[in-house]
């Protein structure tokens, strides 16, 4: 049943925004959290990504917000940098009508200055990752005396990666009364552990995820050993030619050992894992949104609050073992109404873990003979990335390289990609077929009346 966000005691401007963006029933999570989040009780909130989640507890913060009292008043932890940037940015639009409120991300991989500058100016709401907040709490740069809600948000993942500590520092500096809430893909026994020390008396909200969404076709294929999946990945990726792939390993060096595989048969593929530095992993992720990059292979850990649209497919090359994690990994593709496809590669070890799969989809599961595809493997990308040394510190937009490109007709507009500029540097994306042209009048021609290096970076 559908239930309208208008039957929520929210602000008018909330209602109102909410409306402008299209946003008017609630999905299974908000309609089940939000409420919850509105009384101001403790909530643990398990639903898989793509849900909604961050809307259930963004409106609740927005809603109890005071604008005039100018210190910190909620705090988000997430998992990693990209799950907090979309975090912050949701919250933003969703908050956009409430005059003079200011969210703030507090992130690794960004310099400390001027995070420190902005917390000594004030903000209402703080979005960060576990070891930038223990910097700022070690530096005295960051008070969480007066907040009134805590969020975190991939608790399962933060605990996996190894915060667990980090996080009892964090909450320890926290108020004893405070709204604390959970949001969780999967509820190991350490959420639950969690939750009995920092919450009280929580409500739960669990949404199925028994099967997968009906726009996904899952296929499962077997091998005789470990030692066949390599090929039995080369056989699918013939078959099947994803333009946007997303590989799952259980392990960081089952990654690395894959990607290297993949480049050796000259396919484009980089790996995702915990060992990347911050720069890296963005350099990673910029080459994979803007289809310079076919394939990205990951751990779980790696790729959880990855905001990717449009992925053709996942592949499972490791089955995972819980089957909670194998819904939310092929969750990722076939969403926003596009079709996607679930390919997972089984060895005999893998048995249990299917099992366990069928015991929550309810669905036997059927083994495919592996493809036999007769055309040759091609898997190239279609766009190259470029590299500029300035960004908006040094004042550019994405018009004004897309103009800088485009000048004189030396680059036709529809060879040009995605343009995503950060505070220091501009990636953009351009057609393989152009780039040496492209990157040639980058280095050569100025932009808004000033030079700037560029290079190629994929």
């Amino acid at each position: 049943m559908n239930t309208p966000f208008s039957q929520l005691p929210l602000k008018a401007e909330l209602l109102a925004t909410l409306a402008d963006l299209g946003f008017t029933q609630m999905t299974p999570i908000q309609a089940q959290s939000l409420p919850l989040v509105l009384q101001g009780v403790d909530l643990i909130s398990q639903a898989k990504t793509g849900s909604g989640k961050t809307a259930a507890f963004a409106l609740g913060i927005l809603q109890s917000i005071e604008v005039e009292q100018f210190h910190t008043q909620a705090l988000i932890i997430c998992p990693t940098r990209e799950l907090a940037d979309q975090v912050v940015k949701d919250i933003r639009t969703l908050g956009r009508a409430i005059a003079n409120m200011k969210v703030l991300s507090l992130c690794g991989g960004t310099p400390f200055g001027p995070q420190k500058a902005s917390l000594e100016r004030g903000a209402h709401i703080i979005v960060g990752t576990p070891g930038r907040l223990i910097d700022h709490i070690e530096k005295n740069t960051l008070n969480l005396g007066q907040i009134k809600h805590l969020v975190l948000d991939e608790a399962d993942r933060m605990l996996e990666m190894g915060f667990a500590e980090q996080l009892n520092t964090i909450l320890a500096t926290c108020p004893r009364q405070r709204q604390t809430l959970l949001f969780s893909a999967t509820f190991p026994e350490d959420i639950a552990a969690i939750s009995r020390r920092y919450q009280s008396n929580p409500s739960v909200v669990k949404i199925e995820q028994d099967e997968p969404h009906p726009s996904i076709s899952q296929y499962f294929y077997e091998v005789k050993s470990p030692q066949e999946k390599p090929q039995a990945l080369l056989k699918l990726l013939a078959e099947f030619k994803p333009t946007s792939g997303l590989i799952f390993c259980n392990t960081k060096q089952a990654c690395n050992e894959l990607v290297e595989f993949l480049r050796q048969h000259k396919i484009a593929a980089l790996a995702l894992h915990g060992d990347l530095e911050q720069k890296e992993r963005d350099q990673v992720l910029v080459c994979f949104a803007n289809r310079s990059l076919s394939l990205l292979v990951a751990t779980d850990v790696a790729a959880r609050g990855l905001d990717i649209k449009q992925l053709d497919a996942v592949i499972n090359y490791d089955i995972a073992k819980e089957s909670a994690v194998h819904i939310h990994r092929i969750g990722r593709t076939g969403r926003a109404g596009e079709t996607g496809i679930a390919l997972n590669i089984v060895a005999p070890q893998d048995t249990p873990a299917l099992l366990r799969i069928e015991d929550l989809t309810t669905t036997p599961i059927k083994m495919h003979p592996l493809p036999n595809s007769k055309t040759p493997l091609v898997l190239e990308a279609q766009m190259v990335t470029l590299i500029i040394n300035g960004g908006k510190k040094s004042k550019l937009r994405a018009g004004d390289v897309l103009g800088a490109l485009t000048k004189d007709g030396a680059i036709l507009a529809e060879h040009i990609g995605k343009i995503d500029v950060t505070d220091f540097c501009v990636f953009v994306a351009v057609h393989k077929k152009t780039w040496q042209t492209a990157l040639l009048q980058l280095q050569t021609k100025p932009i808004k009346g000033k030079s700037f290096k560029a290079r190629r970076l994929m």
